[in-house]
C-alpha cells in the first residue's frame, strides 16, 4: 500500500496518509504526496479532504530517512515538499484536513496548507524542529502567524510547545474541533457540504484570501472586481438568484441551493 494515495468518492477527493501508526514523512512519502496532488488536480472533484489512517495524522519527519542526506539532497527534498504544499494551496477548490493524534513538524505544516482544519479536541500540533536545533521549512511559521498572530507563532514555534486541538480551535488555527471519534465524520460532512456549494465562488474567495495575505486589504481590493464579476453570469449564480427571488415572492427564506459548480 502506498504511503500516500488519492481516492475519489463522487465529488470529494481524498488524499490518504496510509503508513500508520506514525505516517512518517520521508522520501517515498514526498514522492507519493506529489503524485496524489497531481491526481487530485486532474480529477473533476469539487473539494479535497486530507486524512490519515491509524491513530496519528503524522508524527512528522522520519529522521532516519534523511539524517545522512548531504546538503543539496536535503535541500531538494525540502524544496519538493514545500512545492507540494503550495500545490495544495493552488488548487481552485476548497481543501479540508482531518486531524487525530499527532500532527508534528512537517505534518503540522501540511495541515496549514488546507483551508479548513477539523481537529480532534485531544489532537496534538507541534513545531518539533526548534527542539532539535532547526526551524520549520515548509511555511509553518508564517502560516501560524497568519492565523493566530505573530506573538503566538513565536511562542508555539520557538518554544516548540504542544498545542491541543481545543487550543488550535481557540486560536483560529483549526476551523472546527470535535471529539476524536467524530473527527473524520465531521470533516467528511463538511467536505460533502462544500462539494455541493458554488465551487467557482469558493475559488474566488480563496483567491481573495491569498491576495489579502500577500497585500492586506488594499491588495485584495485591487483584484476583487476581477475575481468576483465573472461569477455574475455563472449557472450557479443564476440558480441562486432564482431561488432567492422565488422565495421572496412567497415571503420565506429560500431552501438551501444545491449548486452545480459551474
Amino acid at each position: 500500500m502506498k504511503s500516500v494515495r488519492f481516492e475519489r468518492h463522487d465529488s470529494v477527493g481524498h488524499i490518504v496518509l496510509g503508513s500508520p501508526p506514525l505516517n512518517l514523512i520521508a522520501t517515498e512519502f514526498s514522492e507519493r504526496l506529489s503524485e496524489a496532488i497531481q491526481e487530485a488536480s486532474e480529477s473533476e472533484i469539487r473539494v479535497l479532504l486530507i486524512r490519515a489512517e491509524g491513530p496519528n495524522f503524522s508524527q512528522g519527519g522520519d529522521i532516519l530517512d534523511f539524517i545522512d542526506k548531504e546538503f543539496n539532497a536535503w535541500r531538494t527534498f525540502i524544496s519538493d515538499m514545500h512545492h507540494s504544499y503550495r500545490k495544495i494551496e493552488a488548487l481552485q477548490i476548497p481543501t479540508v484536513c482531518a486531524v487525530r493524534g499527532r500532527a508534528w513538524g512537517g505534518a503540522f505544516e501540511l495541515t496549514l496548507a488546507c483551508d479548513f482544519i477539523v481537529a480532534a479536541d485531544n489532537a496534538s500540533f507541534r513545531c518539533i524542529e526548534p527542539s532539535v536545533g532547526t526551524a520549520p521549512v515548509c511555511g509553518g511559521v508564517q502560516r501560524i502567524a497568519e492565523r493566530a498572530g505573530p506573538a503566538r507563532a513565536a511562542r508555539y514555534v520557538m518554544l516548540s510547545e504542544e498545542m491541543s486541538g481545543t487550543t488550535a480551535g481557540e486560536l483560529g488555527i483549526a476551523a472546527f474541533v470535535a471529539p476524536e471519534a467524530d473527527v473524520e465524520t465531521t470533516a467528511l460532512d463538511l467536505a460533502i457540504r462544500l462539494s455541493q456549494g458554488p465551487t467557482r465562488s469558493y475559488g474566488a474567495i480563496r483567491a481573495l484570501l491569498k491576495a489579502w495575505s500577500a497585500g492586506g486589504v488594499a491588495g485584495a481590493d485591487q483584484v476583487v472586481l476581477d475575481l468576483t464579476m465573472p461569477l455574475h453570469n455563472t449557472e450557479d449564480a443564476r440558480r441562486g438568484r432564482t431561488a432567492r427571488v422565488e422565495a421572496m415572492k412567497r415571503g420565506v427564506e429560500p431552501e438551501p441551493v444545491t449548486f452545480l459548480g459551474r
